[in-house]
């Protein structure tokens, strides 16, 4: 038999009358979880089921507010469009789709290849890196420029448990907004050599891996770029940081002039280029120093890239 709902004031009343303790209990986690039980309506006590809420567990859930954020996996639950936009040539015609995510937040990768069987060469080419935070896309208009996610018919991957990359060549991807913090950090799962973005003072993967501030000061140090790495760089005031896979690469930190950056694109900087692969890129126009466990752990967890 179905009940209509009734107000909860009057329900509460009947039953908290009669010492429900049930009921007490259910009231009592709704209020500690935030809820305002006084406010909603109900049906008898034996449909309602009170149920701890999901801790969050995507990155941007975990650590919010980032001023821009690109990757081949879901990391915020609020995100509900695509991962990228991708370009295809059949006979020397193009088409382009998007390609989303799947139930465990991985990239649709069989849509993604099956998307690719027809392709020239088998190539498949991003056309945007949607940001999964706050509609800040980074796209590339002009084919040439544009970086594979499909080669030769392959999925292009990266890290331990070989998840979706982006290669880059002589590629660039251009944000919608330029961002210019004083302040930040800068979050990326990469593997290769060249520039990773332009922003004004650069950051740089090839031999070593630096933040140059203002010609003189910077920070650098000797990294092995030709393997899959978690890399986070730090500005704070006029402290610089940077890590590589869960540990600081430099013994101390380094200082700088806390002059703003002008981050534009991923892939390139003027006319050098980020030669190898990026799965994620993410930017926190704020210093993130007390959150880089977490990040890393949720980055290498996904990535399976260091022990």
């Amino acid at each position: 038999m179905a009940f209509p709902p009734v107000p909860f004031q009057e329900w509460f009343l009947r039953q908290t009358s009669t010492g429900n303790a049930a009921l007490n209990a259910y009231v009592a986690r709704v209020k500690a979880d935030g809820g305002v039980v006084e406010t909603i309506g109900c049906v008898p006590l034996a449909v309602w089921d009170w149920v701890a809420p999901v801790a969050p567990t995507l990155l941007l859930d975990l650590f919010p507010n980032a001023a821009a954020a690109y990757s081949l996996r879901k990391i915020r639950a609020a995100y509900s469009g695509s991962a990228v936009r991708v370009r295809k040539e059949v006979s020397t015609v193009s088409s382009e789709t998007d390609i989303g995510f799947l139930a465990d937040g991985s990239l649709d990768t069989t849509s993604l290849l099956a998307f690719a069987s027809d392709a020239d060469s088998g190539d498949v080419f991003v056309v945007t890196w949607y940001d999964q935070s706050l509609s800040n896309d980074a796209t590339q208009s002009t084919a040439a420029a544009q970086p594979k996610i499909v080669s030769g018919g392959s999925l292009v991957v990266m890290g331990g448990a070989s998840k979706a990359a982006i290669e880059g060549s002589i590629s660039s991807l251009s944000l919608t907004t330029a961002l210019t913090p004083t302040d930040f950090s800068i979050i990326h799962t990469s593997e290769g050599s060249g520039f990773v973005a332009n922003i004004g003072e650069y950051i740089r993967i090839s031999n070593y891996y630096r933040y140059n501030i203002d010609g003189n000061n910077y920070i650098s140090s000797d990294a092995d770029s030709s393997q899959p790495s978690i890399y986070i760089g730090n500005r704070n005031g006029t402290t610089l940081n940077l890590r590589r896979n869960g540990s600081e690469m430099d013994s101390s930190p380094h200082t700088s002039v806390a002059t703003a950056l002008n981050i534009t694109t991923i892939f390139n900087r003027s006319t050098l280029y980020f030669v190898g692969k990026i799965s994620e890129f993410i930017i926190f126009e704020s210093n993130q120093s007390s959150n880089f466990s977490g990040i890393e752990t949720n980055l290498n967890t996904f990535y399976s890239i260091y022990p």
